[in-house]
């Protein structure tokens, strides 16, 4: 997806302040945080947003979740939020299937 901006940051064109990577994901600090700990949990292949995976991906979107776990294990997060954005009614800027990790902070329900 040559003008995706996630997939510019996953083939290293753009740089990124990295927090994690394996050969399927990337964890990177938002530019634009909205609490303490705000990272992006960004699969490497390109999915435009959830709706758009298929049953292929499942392992894949497991994995995503795992990879936040840990992130936020690693992060010293014992309470995060871990949302997605579906679609810019929801608030989807970049159309790149990503999660925010948020925490360090109360979370304020309902969130939006």
């Amino acid at each position: 997806m040559g003008s995706c901006l996630f997939c510019k940051i996953a083939a290293k064109e753009i740089s990124s302040q990295l927090v994690f990577e394996d050969e399927r994901t990337l964890v990177f600090k938002d530019v634009n945080p909205k609490a303490p700990t705000h990272v992006l949990v960004v699969p490497k292949k390109h999915i435009a947003r959830l709706s758009d995976s298929m049953d292929e991906d499942k392992d894949l979107l497991g994995h995503l979740q795992r990879v936040a776990a840990q992130v936020a294990a690693s992060l010293g997060l014992d309470s995060f939020r871990l949302v997605t954005n579906n679609g810019r009614g929801a608030g989807q800027t970049v159309d790149h299937l990503h999660y925010h990790l948020m925490g360090g902070r109360t979370m304020e329900w309902p969130p939006g």
